[in-house]
């Protein structure tokens, strides 16, 4: 599969793209900036097919991931929504805020932000996704398994089990569907108690469902 990932300059849009090219994928990474995309790329030309461009170079994947900061999530999507029509978007966009008490959740009108991606691209088929999984780990070449599930959310059930089965790209990880799209801000929130966590006991803690096949 040929993956595009907007802000894939990002802690977690690199991280991906590592995995994801190891895995066989080919991959675009886009940003505001391409000359900075195509520099990142270059990091994981190693691991097979990976290239660097704008965000609209990206968005022309076969399926596209959404790891850009929430700031900048409305009016990206709002421009690339016509390339954006007919394909599967994962958004994997936490909206958090940052005070002197820690991470706490922002509050979105649509009801989170993979709802938000949603209205704005109503030719595409949405599914959030990946929220949980550490970048640091990710992105670290020494780690060789990242324990750990991916919670998969959407309204298309084909979609979805592309999406579960991508993240077995990650090795260690595995996707397993956690419920429609309007769950998905309870999923961008609780990452916000990850952050706490991790913070706490200096980890890169992720989650795991029990008792489950």
């Amino acid at each position: 599969m040929r993956i595009g990932i907007l802000g894939g300059t990002g802690p977690q849009g690199r991280g991906l793209a590592r995995r994801f090219a190891a895995a066989g994928h080919a991959v675009v990474l886009g940003s505001r900036a391409p000359e900075r995309a195509q520099e990142a790329a270059a990091d994981y030309a190693d691991l097979g097919d990976v290239t660097g461009g704008s965000n609209l170079d990206a968005a022309g994947a076969e399926l596209v991931v959404v790891t850009v900061p929430y700031d900048g999530h409305a009016a990206l999507l709002a421009e690339l929504a016509g390339p954006l029509a007919g394909k599967v978007v994962v958004d994997c966009v936490n909206p958090l805020g940052f005070d002197a008490q820690g991470p706490y959740a922002l509050p979105v009108e649509a009801g989170s932000a993979a709802q938000e991606a949603q209205q704005l691209l109503p030719g595409s088929t949405v599914v959030a996704a990946f929220h949980h999984v550490s970048a640091v780990l990710l992105d670290d070449p020494s780690v060789t398994r990242v324990e750990g599930d991916v919670l998969v959310l959407g309204e298309d059930r084909d979609a979805v089990a592309t999406v579960c089965e991508l993240a077995t790209a990650i090795p260690g990880a595995r996707g397993i569907y956690a419920g429609r799209l309007r769950l998905a801000g309870q999923v961008e929130a609780f990452t916000a108690n990850l952050i706490a966590i991790n913070r706490r006991y200096k980890a890169h803690a992720g989650l795991q469902v029990t008792d489950l096949p």
